[in-house]
């Protein structure tokens, strides 16, 4: 089964949070049409969190959902923004959404969402 568009994704994320009133931006455009996604939360306090694309190893070959996995959880905003710059010599491709939010509401799964 064929994934959604990079670009359709993350328009649709976008549409999504601004439907639940979570403020989320795209601060990067990546690859139309396979760039990876990563998703960006600023706590409001000097803390982030970042969530990315889940490895190969963990979607199954017929899942066209995309997958998201927390690489951070709760550092120093500059310790993201470290690893996004770290992620983005890699791939220039990428995509970044960014969610300014106390809490983990970010809408990519039921079980990782602890407000859903």
């Amino acid at each position: 089964m064929m994934r959604l568009r990079s670009d359709f994704w993350v328009a649709a994320y976008l549409r999504r949070c601004a439907v639940e009133g979570i403020p989320a931006v795209l601060r990067r455009r990546g690859a139309a049409e396979a760039g990876a996604i990563f998703i960006k939360i600023d706590h409001l306090n000097g803390e982030a969190s970042l969530y990315g694309p889940a490895p190969q190893s963990l979607i199954e070959t017929d899942d066209a959902d995309r997958k998201f996995i927390l690489v951070l959880e709760r550092k120093l905003s500059m310790d993201v923004e470290d690893k996004i710059s770290r992620e983005l010599r890699f791939d220039a491709d990428l995509w970044l959404v960014e969610i300014d939010m106390r809490e983990d509401r970010h809408l990519l799964c039921l079980s990782c969402d602890k407000n859903a």
